[in-house]
Formats: C-alpha cells, sequence, structure tokens
C-alpha cells in the first residue's frame, strides 16, 4: 500500500499543481516510486499518452517530475469545456459525452467515481508514493454533495491533506480560516498541514500571522513557499495566459492568437524560451502588429473560434499579414481554420452546420464524431515550409482532433507519421502552400523538437537579414533543469520531517 499526501486549495490557482509537481521530483529525488493524481480535471491543455488515452497536462508535467510516463489512471475524468456552461466529458481518456454543469454535477459525477476508486486503487497497488491534487477549493458548499475531486477522494485514499492558500492575491489568512470552517469535523481532522504559497519579501514580518493561524486553527503550518518567477513548467490552466510570454522585444516576434477557445497553448513554450524569440499571444482587441510569423492555435471549438476571428476582423488582418509575406501556421484547429471550408453536418460542434475558412489552404475539414487521440513519431524530408528543406527522423507529438482534413487543390505534404500510440501506420500530416509561407498541421509539439524548431527560425532570421544560429536551446533538457530547480526551492521551504512523520502514523 502506498503513501499519501494531498494537496488541496482555498480557492483555484493558488498552487496546488506546481506544488504537487515539486512534490513529486522531491520524492522522486529521494528514491520513491511516486505517482501523482487527481481525480477530476477541467482543463483544455491536455495530452495523450502512449496508449492513446488523453488526460490533463498538469498530471503529465507530475509525471515527468516522477520519472514516469504518464497514464491514464492519473487522471480518469478530464472536464474540457466547450462553450454554454457545457463541457466534454473524458472518462479513462476518452469521450463520452457532453454535458451541462448541471447535469454533470448532479448526475454523472457520481457515476464517474467508480473509475475514480478503481484508479486510485491501481495506483495504490502499483507505487510507493502518491501525490494527489484537488481542484479549486473543498469548501465550496454547493459542490460538495457531488464532489470527486476534494475531500471525498482524501477520506477514500486515507491522505493527509495540505492546505494551500496564495497569499500575493491577498486575503490567504482569512481564506485558511474560513476554509477549515466550512469543512466538516472529520474533513477538518484530515488537514494536517497549512503551506503559505507565493510569498514575496521578509518572512519573519509573516510571523505573527503564523502564529495566529496555528492559535486559530491548530494546524501547523508547514511551510512557507516563496513565489518562484520564471517557473518553465506546463500549465494547463487558461488563467495562465494573462501573465505567459510577457517579456521584452527580442530578434524574431511571433503573434499566437488567443482565441476564445484556445487549447494546448504549451505548443509554443519552446519558441518562447528561445534566447533570440519573443511570444505574444493577441488577445480580443489587440492589434496582432507586424510579427514575423502568425500562428492558429489548437480550439476545443474550431467553428466557434473562426467565427470569434471573422467577427473581430482578424481574418482580413491575417490574410493581409500573408499576402505581405509573413508566414502563418496552423496547429489543429488553427490547421483547420486555414482551409477553404469547414463542415459539421452533425452539429458536433454546435449549431454551425458549415463555414468558410481563412482561404490560406488548399483544403477542407469536415468534423467528424470521433476523436483521433494518439502520441506520433514522424519523419519529415525537405520540409517546404518558408524553404527550410528540414529533413529529420524519429520527431514526436501528438494527436487530438474530432475532424478530417483533405486537400482541395494544390499543395505540398509535411510529415510522414510512422507510429501512432505502438502501432505502425504510414500517414500522411499537413500542408504547406506552393509559396511555402503558410503550414498546417494536425500534429501539436512539432516545436518540442529542437532541430525542427530551430529550422524554422532561422529560416525566419535569413529573411530578416539575421545570421542563423545554432541549437543553443534544448527543450527537454530544459524541462529536466526546470523540475530540479522547483523542488530544490520547495524542498528548502517545507518542513519535510514533519511530512515524514505523518507518513509514519500510518
Amino acid at each position: 500500500m502506498a503513501k499519501k499526501i494531498m494537496f488541496q486549495g482555498t480557492s483555484s490557482n493558488v498552487g496546488k499543481s506546481i506544488l504537487a509537481t515539486a512534490m513529486c521530483r522531491i520524492l522522486h529525488n529521494k528514491g520513491y516510486k511516486t505517482v501523482p493524481f487527481k481525480a477530476q480535471n477541467m482543463a483544455l491543455n491536455s495530452y495523450v499518452t502512449k496508449a492513446g488515452d488523453e488526460i490533463g497536462r498538469a498530471q503529465v508535467a507530475q509525471a515527468e517530475a516522477a520519472g514516469l510516463e504518464p497514464i491514464v489512471q492519473m487522471n480518469p475524468v478530464l472536464l474540457k469545456p466547450t462553450g454554454n456552461q457545457s463541457s466534454q466529458v473524458v472518462l479513462m481518456g476518452k469521450p463520452v459525452g457532453v454535458y451541462s454543469a448541471r447535469e454533470y454535477h448532479t448526475k454523472y459525477s457520481l457515476t464517474a467515481l467508480d473509475k475514480v476508486k478503481e484508479s486510485l486503487q491501481y495506483l495504490d497497488d502499483n507505487f510507493d508514493m502518491i501525490v494527489i491534487e484537488g481542484a479549486g477549493s473543498p469548501a465550496e458548499v454547493n459542490l460538495k454533495a457531488n464532489d470527486i475531486v476534494n475531500m471525498r477522494v482524501a477520506k477514500l485514499a486515507k491522505a493527509p491533506v495540505m492546505l494551500i492558500a496564495d497569499i500575493d492575491r491577498g486575503g490567504a489568512i482569512a481564506s485558511v480560516v474560513g476554509t477549515l470552517e466550512l469543512l466538516e469535523p472529520d474533513e477538518r481532522d484530515l488537514v494536517k498541514g497549512i503551506i503559505i504559497n507565493k510569498f514575496r519579501g521578509d518572512v519573519t514580518l509573516l510571523q505573527p500571522a503564523l502564529d495566529f493561524i496555528e492559535e486559530k486553527t491548530g494546524k501547523k503550518v508547514v511551510g512557507v513557499v516563496p513565489a518562484i518567477e520564471n517557473l518553465d513548467i506546463d500549465e494547463e490552466d487558461s488563467v495562465a495566459l494573462e501573465s505567459k510570454y510577457r517579456g521584452v522585444s527580442k530578434e524574431i516576434t511571433i503573434a499566437v492568437m488567443q482565441t476564445p477557445k484556445i487549447s494546448n497553448f504549451t505548443d509554443f513554450d519552446a519558441l518562447a524560451y528561445e534566447p533570440d524569440v519573443s511570444v505574444r499571444f493577441v488577445k480580443q482587441g489587440e492589434p496582432i502588429g507586424h510579427p514575423d510569423m502568425v500562428i492558429l492555435p489548437g480550439s476545443k471549438n474550431t467553428l466557434a473560434d473562426l467565427s470569434y476571428l471573422q467577427e473581430h476582423g482578424y481574418d482580413k488582418d491575417i490574410h493581409d499579414l500573408a499576402n505581405a509575406g509573413v508566414p502563418v501556421l496552423g496547429i489543429c484547429g488553427g490547421n483547420q481554420m486555414l482551409g477553404e471550408m469547414l463542415y459539421d453536418p452533425e452539429g458536433i460542434e454546435g449549431d454551425i452546420p458549415e463555414l468558410k475558412g481563412l482561404g490560406l489552404l488548399p483544403t477542407a475539414t469536415t468534423m467528424k464524431t470521433e476523436k483521433l487521440t494518439h502520441q506520433v513519431c514522424f519523419d519529415v524530408k525537405d520540409l517546404s515550409f518558408l524553404g527550410t528543406n528540414y529533413s529529420g527522423e524519429n520527431l514526436v507529438g501528438y494527436e487530438i482532433h474530432m475532424g478530417d482534413t483533405q486537400p482541395v487543390g494544390p499543395g505540398e505534404r509535411c510529415f510522414h507519421i510512422q507510429k501512432r500510440s505502438d502501432a505502425k501506420v504510414d500517414v500522411i500530416d499537413g500542408f504547406v502552400t506552393s509559396n511555402g509561407q503558410v503550414m498546417g498541421t494536425y500534429i501539436h509539439g512539432i516545436l518540442d523538437n529542437d532541430a525542427l524548431r530551430r529550422s524554422i527560425l532561422n529560416a525566419l532570421r535569413t529573411k530578416k537579414g539575421l545570421e542563423p544560429l545554432d541549437i543553443v536551446f534544448r527543450y527537454f533538457e530544459h524541462k529536466e533543469a526546470a523540475y530540479n530547480r522547483l523542488a530544490k526551492i520547495v524542498e528548502e521551504h517545507l518542513d519535510m520531517e514533519y511530512i515524514q512523520s505523518l507518513w509514519e502514523q500510518d
């Protein structure tokens, strides 16, 4: 039977995911076979396991921190908002339908509880340590009856709970006291410590507040974790975009259209870490400006996001930029938008049966009921995008889409997918215009491949009269260093002896 620890928060966005990631790496470094778990996740940033199952991105980061290949038992329930207060429910990695918030919370969530229990049992049987993450707050009294992610899970796992408060946003002390007051006595007993997160300044000045918390609640303050800048850890919540990539201008500027249903924006992390690249997300009302490249990202609702671009005139702006020689890249939903037409005859994405695309690629897309989810291994030979002529083998990425895109005119293809999950395949993906200025692909993570990413960036540099650069940034090595940095900081600021003592009491 595994030892457990659970991180819950006084609210959303207090740092539960990040602290759980840190604990996964801390325990991994201590030699424990450690696994993350989050019963239910709500996120548009998702990932595909080797088995072809879709899970939340945060659990993938936590798995990587624990030195593991992600598996579906780490996140048995994933909710992907579709709009109109509804979400696609992904159960054990596969979509089972679209439910309104009311339908899900009153009718379906407890149905999913069986899979939560099975997943937790599987992890309990196969690992030494389980690091569990809650969601939102355990004190949401309107949701508690059908809760399958906070205190119900803590009780199932018999896990000691660390309650996290974000002091950076203010009201941390009140949120701790208030949360504990709203818990039932048996739930309150499971809370074994308080963590104050994102602290800035002299911790000695905070000591009277820490003493007050301990005296008022009877709960130990287990640590005060500082605000950590430039974490460089994958995030899954759209709230992360508010501060993402806001930095100084660099030699190459890339504009990413921040559509309302944007998904998998981690596709652009590797770009933003390059020393010569500035990535800017273009929000509603902001001009695209004159970037060196425009990217259309993935989308949970392609037709809705395409309508958004058209309603706000961004479609014309993108056309004008493309005509002026600015390259355009579309990934997944962005790839679909770049085509001539999008068709949704079965109403999979809503009530728009068809919509004219941006017309920058000679393709047409039809939405399908079946969701394709695979990790992929692919090759590329003489890629014509931007005239890079890049060739490479054994490149990696993943697919998550519900559409079929076919050519309707002349153009070149991009990538040769040779493996989907564990199956050998022979699939051609992607389209490039004959002038090499516009490219679309279904493959997420193409820019995580160091040599391919650098070849595209060097083509942009050459276009501006800049000298090409060697590969100076290696994405996967960078992620490993980020996990170690995070773990070191968090371990230094938590009372690990106290946490260890909780496990010894089992």
